[in-house]
């Protein structure tokens, strides 16, 4: 009995005891944020070892005109929490495999819906099921790239757009995602201008520094100065906003009331951006 207990305690540990090596293309994750968009990339990063990557025919690892997996084992996902646009083409929040069809002198980049598909020309992919296909122009890169790398490159000023970039050998591929936030800063504009004039000053910013109704962001400038006088630098953004309506009088009297209680409470800064504000008024 006592034998037979031990071999299944030796069976146990064999099972449970597993020899772990580097994997050939070990796995990573790409997480950034484009605007207020969530973006993750999951991939597989095979290394060229010495071997041709891309070219005409089938000694090269990726052959021109094959669809590739983009990267190894199980390809390559990305996710988008919201809506986004790729390319041209309007894509829904959700996650999506990553096809390529590479070219010397143009690549197809392909989302699919479809997560079942792995490896290279699968069997079962359909064309119906991709919900993006661009065509960009590959670059070639002045360094060699020895790991297949993916990044989210190139965000613009304003956050709204970026590049998904693939990079490997002397290759590089771009392209292009565009987000649009504002309806999800409306709405949060929306949700708490009634309760907060944190909230009411933030929002005005917004609208100021985007071009948007400047008659709400007054109003909504002037309840947060009044519910706080204390805060000069709500003060400061309604004049700021009155000199943007070409209404130079009132921006005059809200920027010496601001500047007035900045120097009371010793801010330097603010005391010189009411200064050169009221001399812009003058």
């Amino acid at each position: 009995m006592k034998a037979l207990l031990v071999l299944f305690l030796m069976v146990g540990l064999m099972a449970e005891a597993q020899v772990q090596t580097p994997q050939p293309s070990p796995t990573a994750i790409v997480s950034t944020i484009v605007g207020l968009t969530d973006v993750k990339i999951e991939y597989s990063r095979p290394k060229a070892k010495g071997r041709k990557i891309y070219g005409d025919g089938s000694e090269f690892t990726v052959p021109y005109g094959h669809l590739w997996r983009t990267g190894a084992n199980n390809g390559t996902s990305v996710t988008f929490g919201d809506d986004v646009k790729v390319g041209n083409a309007s894509v829904v929040k959700g996650t999506y495999k990553i096809f390529t069809i590479p070219g010397a002198n143009e690549w197809i980049v392909i989302l699919t819906k479809d997560l079942t598909l792995a490896g290279n020309d699968p069997e079962g992919y359909k064309q119906e099921n991709d919900v993006a296909r661009v065509t960009v122009k590959p670059e070639k890169l002045a360094a060699k790239i020895e790991t297949f790398t993916i990044e989210i490159s190139d965000l613009s000023d304003d956050s709204k757009t970026a590049n998904l970039q693939l990079m490997w050998d002397y290759t590089s591929v771009k392209v292009p995602i565009t987000v649009d936030f504002d309806k999800k800063v409306q709405a949060s504009i929306d949700a708490n201008t009634k309760i907060n004039p944190n909230n009411l000053f933030s929002a005005a910013n917004y609208y100021l520094d985007n071009g948007k109704d400047l008659k709400q962001a007054l109003e909504w400038a002037t309840t947060a100065a009044a519910a706080r006088p204390e805060a000069y630098w709500m003060m400061h953004l309604k004049a700021k906003i009155q000199k943007s309506m070409g209404d130079k009088a009132n921006a005059m009297t809200s920027a010496t009331a601001s500047r007035t209680v900045a120097e009371k409470e010793k801010d330097a800064a603010y005391v010189k951006l009411n200064d050169d504000l009221i001399k812009s008024l003058k």
